[in-house]
Order: C-alpha cells, then structure tokens, then sequence
C-alpha cells in the first residue's frame, strides 16, 4: 500500500496534468517553486502545502538599480604582481569576472583598501600607492624590484552569485542578471520589509514562506572565464561594506583591516585555524543576521505563513549551531542533502519544528541529458544518505530544480517513487523514537567545535578535496553508526573534558583547524588530555592528529598514540616493525585495507604498541595502551563500508567496551542496523548494490542470517 505524505516535488512551466500524476505517484503532500517559476493556481485545489521560494536580497532588481551604493559588497585580494622597477601597476580585476564584480570607488579608498608587500608583510602606506580612476588599476610609486605586491579592495557584486550560477548553468541567455542588496543599509532593509509584506499580500495560496536564505552569499569568486576560482561554502568575505566595518568598530572596540578577510589570500577558508579577529566578524555578523532575520519572520506569522529557511546560497550569518540561531524563530530548515554528512547536518539542527531535505541529483541538464546517469545518482545519494537517516531521521525530504526535465527519464520517476515510500516507511515503523547508541558519547575534537557539526567544506553538494578526505570520511563513517556524536573545540577541553565522553577523534593535516595546529603547544590542553586517556579515556588520531613539530616530536601526544611521525629528522635512529597478525580491531576485515592515500613516515615510538598494518615502511593502523586507556592511530580513513566498520571496531576497543559492540549488530560490513527499543523493531540495510548474506545479533546472540538484495532495508521484531 502506498502512503502518502512527508514530500515536496519542485513545479514547471507548462506541465500541470504530468504534476499530478507525479504527486500521486510519489505521494507528495506539498509543492515549490524553483527560480524562474512560479506555482500554478491548478494546485490550489489538491489540499497540497504550497512552498513559494523568497529571495530578501534580490527580489526587487528595480530598487537594486536605484540604489547601487547599497548593494552587497566584499573584499577581493588581487593576483601576486613582481615588481621589476620602482614603479609598479597593478590591474586589480585581473583574473576577475568582470559580469559579477565592480570596484568599489565611491568610498574612500585609501582607508579601506590594502596594498601590501607580500614578500615582507608589510602594508604600504597609503601614499605610496594610487588609484588610476580612468584604467581601474593601482599604481605602486615606490616598490622594491623583485618583491611581490597584492591589492586588497572592497568590491560591489553586480550580479547574485547563485542566479549566476544558474544563469550559467541552464543557458538562460540574456535573461537579466538580478543584483543582491545589503540589508545593513536601514533604507534598504525598511524596504525589505515593506516588499515581503506586499509579496505575501499578493500570494494569498502560499503557506509557507522559503527564505532562500537572508542576506548574505557564501564567497563565491568567478574568473575571466565564468568559471570558479574561489568557492568557499563557509566564507564570509561577502558580506562587508564601510558601515559594517564601522559598526564592527564600534561593537567590538577594534577595526577590521581588509587583511583580516583576506587573509594572505586564503579568505579564512575552513581549513584555516580560525583567528580571534574572525570569530569575533562571525559573531558579530551571526547576531545581526539573527536580529534582522526575525524581523521577516516575524511577518510571515504575522500573516499565518510558515518561515522555512533554506541552508546554502545566502545562509551566512544563519549559522545553525551558533548561539544566535534559535532566536530568529524559524519553522524549519530546509538543506540539500549530498551524503550523510549533509543530512546529519540539516537533522541535528535545534530550535525548528522540523527539518526537511533535497536530495540529489538536482533536476539540471547537467545530469538530466543524454549520457546522464540520474538513476544511479539517486540511488547513491539515498543509499548513503538513509544510513544516517536511521540515526537522526529528517521530517521530511524532496527534490529541486524543474521537474519537466526528470519527466523525460521514467526509471528516475521510479526510483524516486521507490525512495519516497521507503522514507515514509522508516518514519511509520520508528514512531518518533531514537535508534540505540552506545552508552557514551565519541567527540570530534577540532578549531571550530559546535559551530561546525558536520560540517567540512560544503553545506550542500560534496565538493571533494583529497588534502581532507579523512576528515570528511570520518564524520561521513560517524553520521550512521550507533554512536552520538557531540563536536567540541580546544577550549571545551581546557579545564577537562566533560564526562559524557568516552572517545575523542583529532584528525586532519597537520597545521589545519581540523587536526588543530598550534593548539598541540598548549601545556594545559597536552597535559589534560594524557591525564584523561591515562585514566581511561579513548583516543583515536587519523591523518595527522595532535601534529606541530616541537621538542623533537612532531606527534605532540606520541605517546599516547605510541606512533610519531619522521620528517627525516630521526632518520638516524633506526626503526623495528613488526605486525600484529590478531586483534579485536582487525577481526572481521580483510586484510587489504583503504587508507587512502594515507601518511608517510609514520614510525613505532612506544615499544609496547600494536602494529596491525604497514604500508611501504611506514605505519597504516596500530593501536596503543596508555595507563588505563587506549588509543589508535589511522594514516587515512576514506569513507567506504569497510572503513566504517574499522572505525566502529577501534572506537569499542579504545573505550574497552568490546563486549557490548555486538548489542545489535550485523556481521557483513556491507550490512548496517538499527535497533529501536521502544517499538521493539530494527531495521537492517544493504549499503551495497549488490545481494549480500549477513549474521544479525541481538543482545549479542547470533539470532539469525540474512540475504538483502541489492540496497534493500529489512526490518525485523527485535524479541
């Protein structure tokens, strides 16, 4: 029997009678407009929810073109120029779409912008440098030959970085390119107010109000070419202008310089371990976005309309795990879910009503063409996404872009007709209940802490990047397995780490916010936590944890991990390996581990620790006993079925809780369950596309055997 309900299809032009089907068939209960669309009155009357997407910032373009001093604006740090003579010039749109960007010159800026000798750090006194009005470049009076000098200058985005990219991407042509305004402007932002209220007025049908999102764009940077040269799904480089800086100023007791943003260049990119000065622009853009958001949900339950917000495009300043989120009031959040990592991030989020997620593929001609492979995209997704699913369920789930591209593909239409039950199916069998966990909590220890649970480098869609795989891969192998987790940072652990936790993950590069950096020179954090794990504590280090070359050890806890790294600076001491053919960690596995592209010079530095895997020389997988605590160490952990389990089979050992991993639990590493005590169900899941026989346990009894299709979910009584 087909159920109905906790789904949301996208519309289209122009095909109303292929709409209804498909909300019969995928049992949708509520519809939204995609950009470029609008809802048709057709639908008014099937008792359907109706979602209309509201752009605050860019909604209105002839106030944009009235008023081109307000719109939003960001700081842009030139390309590296050597200087070869005393004069130098610099043409600082170099390398810059010239179609999104246009200096800002209006304001002074001999104040704002930045010239700065990169060969020393220096910055130039503002009257060594000018700006040639008629040839947009800055021309340097005194530089030094064979130095290397960049610009840093606050710039106006003429054109909204995500109706480019949709611009771009779908071939719209010479459809208009819409501009964002800054709201921090109170002429502006009064507007703002008055404009959504006459649109509510104006759309009567709709229910629920979509703020995509409020105010400020993710940094988004094209090139010469409309390509991108700079994404950073975290960066809130786009969000300045004068008045925001002076505000700062004169909340904060200090000014923001434009190297404060730019940062070398690197724009505090995620990756980057986090400087007082940009927590606190975090921060304080967080509470005026928050303060200011409300003021428009406000107005839509002023008018019986539900605030929905959208996680992505203008969703700087929402930050869904800072201290300011819950007081904007919203409804719900809305994201768009590319693994597990992403629908964990969307469904842990606190103060909504409910959450809700889309999922991949987005119906664009990028996928939906010929030579696409849309079906396989979806089963992907859901395959990846439903193990975390189970863990933290969302309320609801739909899809995006424009549904009459996904109709010409009928083997999408069933798959995703398939999906949507099963959705529907896991929320009738759970009944609102919480799926078992271990009896402690394992903790992702990095810069960022709470404000970035599940989060890495993306809010959406998985961009990749090798230099952080392991980290992505851990959380990604986390966000679906029977563990709470909680993200904490250096500072939660200074005066002790609290006790609900039982196992804390460092991993990442060596120098990043993720591994921590210069945070591993802190007595009190070195000290706190060698005494935790010697008390029995479990820690597990992957990649390049507690890392910063100091006092002839690069692995700050090296003894606690009973690995270090070489940097050749101990080549002269020699090393003797040997492996470790049986351990509890490395049951159930074969032997031809994943580790990426893992760590080199990895090397035994406590004589007591196991060896499990090698890999040319160097250390894969050991583990190590400290006092009455222990500790793995992992060289890369991409994310795949095999490395979940690994990673479920270290965090049992290093908190000595062996005996309780098989509660529930399925012996195929393919396999995953779920156990839901209080409706005496669990559920089992085929990650894999392929059929696989898998042992079940229940209270660590081998209860029976079962054989899963390819990605089929069983569920099966518990008692």
């Amino acid at each position: 029997m087909q159920s109905k309900g906790r789904v949301t299809i996208p519309t289209d032009i122009g095909i109303d009678d292929q709409m209804k089907s498909i909300i019969k068939r995928w049992g949708a209960d509520a519809i939204r407009d995609c950009d470029g669309t609008k809802l048709s009155s057709e639908f008014q009357s099937l008792n359907l929810k109706m979602y209309s997407t509201y752009l605050p910032t860019r909604n209105d373009q002839k106030w944009a073109k009235e008023h081109m001093n307000q719109l939003q604006q960001l700081y842009i740090t030139s390309e590296s120029n050597i200087a070869t003579d005393k004069i130098l010039t610099i043409d600082i749109m170099k390398g810059i779409y010239k179609e999104q960007f246009r200096p800002n010159i209006e304001d002074d800026i001999k104040s704002l912008w930045e010239v700065i000798d990169r060969t020393t750090g220096n910055v130039l006194n503002c009257s060594n440098w000018d700006y040639d009005f008629e040839n947009g470049n800055v021309v340097i009076k005194e530089a030094i030959p064979f130095h290397e000098y960049t610009v840093s200058f606050l710039a106006y985005q003429i054109w909204d970085p995500t109706q480019m990219y949709n611009h771009l991407t779908n071939n719209w042509g010479d459809r208009p390119h819409e501009m964002p305004y800054d709201g921090r402007h109170p002429e502006t932002f009064n507007h703002m107010k008055k404009y959504l209220k006459n649109w509510i007025e104006k759309n009567p049908e709709i229910d629920v109000v979509r703020f995509t999102t409020f105010f400020y764009h993710f940094t988004l940077i094209y090139n010469e070419q409309a390509k991108e040269k700079f994404v950073d799904w975290f960066g809130y480089s786009s969000s300045l202008s004068k008045k925001c800086l002076d505000e700062f100023e004169k909340e904060k007791g200090y000014r923001l310089k434009a190297e404060d943003i730019v940062d070398e260049g690197y724009y505090n990119s995620p990756f980057r371990i986090p400087s007082k000065k940009y927590l606190d622009f975090i921060d304080f853009q967080s509470k005026f976005v928050a303060t200011n958001a409300k003021a428009f949900v406000d107005i839509a339950h002023s008018a019986k309309k539900e605030a929905m917000m959208f996680l992505g495009d203008n969703w700087i300043g929402t930050e869904p795990y800072g201290k300011y989120f819950e007081s904007i009031g919203l409804d719900a959040v809305v994201g768009s879910v590319g693994n597990g990592t992403t629908m964990r991030m969307i469904s842990d989020i606190p103060g909504v009503k409910y959450t809700e997620g889309r999922f991949l593929p987005y119906f664009f001609p990028d996928v939906f063409r010929d030579g696409g492979d849309p079906v396989g995209e979806a089963k992907a997704n859901w395959t990846q996404a439903r193990r975390a699913i189970l863990r933290k369920p969302l309320d609801r789930i739909g899809y995006g872009g424009y549904l009459g591209l996904a109709l010409k593909f009928p083997k999408f239409i069933d798959e995703v007709e398939r999906i949507c039950e099963e959705f529907r199916t896991i929320h009738n069998n759970i009944k609102g209940t919480k799926a078992y966990a271990a009896p402690f909590k394992v903790a992702i220890l990095n810069c960022w802490g709470k404000l970035r649970s599940w989060q890495t480098n993306q809010v959406a869609h998985a961009l990749w990047y090798k230099e952080i795989y392991s980290y992505v891969g851990v959380i990604e192998c986390l966000s679906g397995m029977p563990v709470d987790v909680e993200f904490i940072n250096f500072e939660d652990i200074k005066n002790g780490v609290p006790k609900d936790i039982g196992v804390i993950i460092n991993a990442g590069d060596a120098m990043t916010s993720w591994s921590g950096g210069e945070n591993w020179i802190d007595e009190k954090i070195i000290t706190t936590l060698r005494k935790w794990v010697y008390e029995g504590g479990g820690f597990i280090g992957i990649g390049e944890p507690t890392a910063y070359q100091n006092q002839g050890k690069y692995f700050q806890l090296f003894d606690v991990l009973g690995v270090d790294k070489d940097l050749t600076y101990r080549l002269s001491y020699r090393k003797y390996h040997e492996i470790e053919t049986k351990h509890f960690i490395t049951e159930e596995l074969n032997e031809n581990f994943d580790f990426g592209e893992g760590k080199e010079g990895i090397f035994k530095r406590e004589e007591n620790v196991d060896i499990l895997s090698m890999h040319k020389g160097d250390i894969s997988l050991s583990a190590n006993t400290y006092g009455n605590g222990r500790a793995v160490y992992i060289s890369g952990l991409p994310y795949n079925p095999e490395n979940c389990r690994l990673l479920l089979r270290s965090i049992y050992w290093v908190k000595k809780r062996e005996d309780i991993m098989k509660k529930y639990y399925v012996s195929n590493v393919n396999t995953e369950c779920a156990a839901f005590l209080d409706v005496n169900k669990m559920a089992i899941i085929n990650n894999s596309f392929e059929v696989q026989s898998t042992d079940v346990y229940i209270e660590g009894n081998l209860m029976n055997t079962l054989v899963l299709h390819p990605g089929e979910l069983v569920w099966i009584n518990i008692n």
